[in-house]
């Protein structure tokens, strides 16, 4: 019995199928590093400095202190005090600009806020702010979970919730400043952060 001829492919179906773009993955925008902290000091790569402070620019009585030092062999942001809730209070915080006065920090493109963090378990959060927030006491908050030992923790920008009347939905094209607080329970607060960036 003969063999059966081959089929051929037309010569223009076969130039057409050549000249098909090949599929490629969508590529996840990177990383922004915001501070990893080797240089164990308020000054970060993004060209800004960490700041403390406490509810006391508003009568409260909670005291804080922020050191940059090894916690656990890596090098940290250590932000300890008393959280009170006396006179109203209820809050230290560590904040950083994202950006020069003035300026955003867009992170369209990214996921969310990632850190690396450990320390005694209490009341955290992490705080966004951006160029819609008009007054001292409107912001985007996510609870921040903290235990003894390292543990990287990634806060999805979704999971931000406004404070203050007349906040919205969060908008990270508009990025200005972020800030690791302890917050809204009286304890001893003793948050050590080993790494900040967007995914």
């Amino acid at each position: 019995m003969p063999p059966r001829p081959h089929a051929r492919v037309p010569f223009a179906l076969l130039a057409a199928l050549v000249a098909l773009p090949l599929a490629r993955p969508a590529l996840a925008a990177p990383t922004v590093l915001i501070d990893d902290f080797d240089s164990l000091d308020a000054r970060t790569p993004l060209g800004t400095s960490w700041q403390g402070f406490s509810d006391a620019v508003m009568g409260g009585r909670s005291t804080y202190q922020l050191t940059f030092e090894p916690v656990r062999g890596k090098p940290s942001l250590r932000l300890r005090g008393e959280v009170s809730l006396e006179n109203r209070g209820g809050f230290i915080q560590a904040a950083l600009p994202l950006a020069a006065s003035g300026k955003v920090l867009d992170a369209s493109g990214r996921q969310g806020v990632r850190v690396i963090v450990s320390g005694r378990p209490g009341s955290y959060a992490i705080h966004l702010r951006t160029t819609d927030h008009r007054l001292p006491w409107q912001f985007h908050s996510a609870p921040l979970p903290v235990g003894p030992t390292w543990q990287t923790v990634d806060l999805p920008f979704t999971q931000f919730e406004g404070s203050g009347w007349g906040v919205g939905k969060l908008d990270p094209r508009k990025l200005q400043r972020l800030g690791l607080v302890a917050i809204k329970q009286a304890f001893q607060a003793d948050l050590a952060v080993a790494h900040v960036s967007l995914y």
